[in-house]
């Protein structure tokens, strides 16, 4: 799109963004973020493009997740670990159901900004504005602390570069060692209520032997220490986001210098609207939620606006129904992409439908809805034919208790003792991990009943 720029954005409608009391300060944030340098470079937003097309095809698997909204408060070396470790052992679980390399993307260094689904809250009989991140504005309930304040771009800006240093050194500094990640999670199958999913974590057990025996180790193979460890969040807050857009001197096109890939979120997925123009221009993959209002009208529109030249890897549609409402939704959206050809990459976003609000009184997201949305999305594409290539989760690797279920059983009494998130309730490091072994058997599944059609 040679004729595009990055501030076109701001002569469409906007919604869910701030209105900044102060014009000069925001001027002068925008001018010093301007001169920082990028915070990802173009030739990783490229390798994860073409690393989404393998997954569109069917010969990869997406494995996307981190916190609901980062935190500046909780801002520390442990939970980035913490949350790193299970999404390696999710996608180790992951790859050997699938036998197919598992892209592992964080909802991690940059994820701040929040839609809200009223600008206002009211506590007490006080109405203030609502909480919309900690880039925008603060979490605590007075008038001060819920006036934006650009400044704290800045402060996103240093923790997210922080974050990226110490993922970059995770990845490949021998953190992300497979012997070392399967072993965490021989530590989780050890427990007696997970039981059931140790007979396949002898089985890679098996196969790390068979792989060590053969001469195939970590001394002597690189690509058994290290992992490639992409970043993620939602393009909310525009102004942040073409500050930091600089121009790729490889290619000359636009990348958005905040993360890897971004997404639009299904409050500001508007065809005609700000959100859906600055996405149209940069070359990040971009991710588009995709909801029950979603008509396949709108689909079509956005497909051919982000992706008019129907590149593989381009763009990633994050399905989010619901726990009983997948079958209703997802057949028509997936026969709006089939008839305009479109390659893209179908993934499940099975928290944000299962939002309840528990009989203790906490917002939380019940285990087995989540895990039932998840075996919808699957079932719909394996009776339509086309390729469920990925899983999307809010979750952290801390031992919080903020959704119900899974093999600790936390219960809605349970919720009030670890419950930590500032906005959506999070899978804990046990849930996320049991989700997988879940999730493997899917896909283990599904690739044998694929095998036998070959060869009938």
């Amino acid at each position: 799109m040679t004729d595009w720029n990055k501030s076109d954005w701001r002569n469409k409608p906007r919604v869910q963004m701030p209105d900044y009391t102060d014009a000069a300060a925001l001027a002068a944030v925008e001018e010093k973020l301007g001169s920082y340098p990028p915070l990802v470079f173009a030739g990783e937003a490229r390798r994860l493009r073409a690393e989404l097309a393998d997954v569109s095809r069917g010969d990869a698997f997406l494995l996307q997740g981190g916190d609901c909204a980062e935190s500046f408060a909780a801002f520390q070396a442990d939970p980035i670990r913490d949350t790193f470790k299970v999404m390696l052992q999710m996608a180790m679980v992951l790859t050997y159901g699938a036998k197919v390399p598992v892209v592992k993307v964080g909802r991690m260094a940059g994820q701040f900004a929040k839609p809200r689904s009223a600008p206002t809250e009211v506590v007490d009989g006080v109405e203030l504005p609502s909480y919309r991140g900690d880039i925008i504005n603060d979490l605590e309930f007075t008038p001060e602390s819920r006036i934006p304040n650009p400044e704290k771009m800045l402060q996103a800006y240093t923790q997210a570069a922080g974050t990226l240093n110490l993922l970059r050194a995770f990845s490949t500094g021998g953190y992300a060692d497979v012997h070392q990640v399967h072993g965490w999670t021989l530590g989780f199958t050890g427990a007696p209520e997970a039981a059931k999913y140790r007979e396949m974590a002898e089985r890679i057990s098996d196969t790390l032997d068979f792989m060590q025996a053969a001469g195939m180790t970590s001394d002597n193979n690189h690509e058994l220490q290290t992992v490639d460890f992409y970043t993620s969040h939602e393009a909310l807050l525009l102004e942040y986001e073409e500050a930091l857009t600089r121009i790729d001197s490889t290619s000359g096109k636009w990348l958005a210098g905040s993360g890897h890939m971004i997404w639009i979120g299904d409050r500001t997925r508007q065809p005609d609207g700000a959100h859906v123009e600055f996405c149209s221009g940069v070359q990040n993959p971009i991710g588009l939620k995709c909801g029950p209002t979603m008509t396949t009208g709108h689909l079509k529109a956005l497909m051919h606006k982000l992706n008019p030249e129907n590149e593989a890897g381009r763009l990633t549609l994050i399905a989010r129904f619901g726990a009983g409402t997948v079958g209703e939704h997802l057949p028509r959206l997936i026969k709006a992409v089939e008839e305009e050809g479109a390659n893209v990459v179908w993934t499940c976003d099975p928290m944000h439908g299962n939002t309840i609000k528990s009989s203790s009184g906490y917002k939380t997201r019940p285990f087995e809805s989540v895990l039932r949305e998840v075996r919808e999305f699957f079932g719909v594409h394996n009776a339509e034919g086309t390729v469920p290539g990925g899983v999307h989760f809010e979750m952290t690797g801390a031992d919080v208790t903020e959704c119900t279920g899974g093999v600790r059983a936390v219960t809605d009494e349970d919720l009030g003792s670890r419950y930590h998130t500032a906005c959506d309730p999070r899978l804990n490091a046990s849930q996320s991990l049991e989700l997988a072994f879940l999730v493997a058997e899917e896909l283990s599944a599904r690739r044998a009943k694929v095998q036998a059609a070959k060869t009938a």
